[in-house]
C-alpha cells in the first residue's frame, strides 16, 4: 500500500510517498481503508519533533513510527476475531494519537479507541475534519 512516510524530523520536504506493508488487524482491531484525513497541530509538531522533549516519546534521533496522521474517516475492510462493535463495510471516523498512521491507504485501530460510525449525511472529508 502507499503511505506518506518520514524517516527524519524536519519540514514538510522530508515527507515522501512510499510503498509499505499493509497492516494486519489483531483480534481487537479493525482495518480501515482511509478515505480522508487531516493535517493538524499534532502532525506538524511530530514532523518537526518540537519541542525537543517530544523526541523521548517519538524517537530520539529519528521517528519510531514513520507514518503521521491522527484524524481519519474511511471504510472498515476487516475486523479482528474479538471485534463485535463493527463489521466489514461500516463507514467510520475517529482519532488515534498513540499509533499515528492515517496518512496511508490503510490503518488499524483498536475497536475500543476513539472510533465511531459516521453519520450518514456526512462526507468522509467532513467526518475526518470534525474530530
Amino acid at each position: 500500500m502507499k503511505a506518506i512516510v518520514y524517516t527524519q524530523y524536519g519540514p514538510p520536504d522530508v515527507l515522501a510517498l512510499k510503498e509499505v506493508d499493509k497492516p494486519v488487524p489483531r483480534d481487537n482491531e479493525i482495518l480501515v481503508k482511509v478515505r480522508a484525513t487531516t493535517v493538524n497541530r499534532t502532525d506538524c509538531a511530530n514532523l518537526r519533533a518540537k519541542p525537543f522533549i517530544m523526541r523521548f516519546m517519538l524517537g530520539l534521533f529519528k521517528p519510531k513510527n514513520q507514518i503521521l496522521g491522527t484524524e481519519f474517516a474511511g471504510d472498515i475492510e476487516e475486523v479482528g476475531s474479538e471485534v463485535t462493535s463493527f463489521k466489514a463495510g461500516d463507514k467510520v471516523f475517529g482519532f488515534e494519537d498513540r499509533v499515528i498512521s492515517s496518512y496511508a491507504e490503510y490503518m488499524v485501530i483498536a475497536d475500543d479507541k476513539a472510533v465511531a460510525m459516521m453519520p450518514e449525511e456526512m462526507s468522509y472529508e467532513q467526518a475526518a475534519a470534525c474530530i
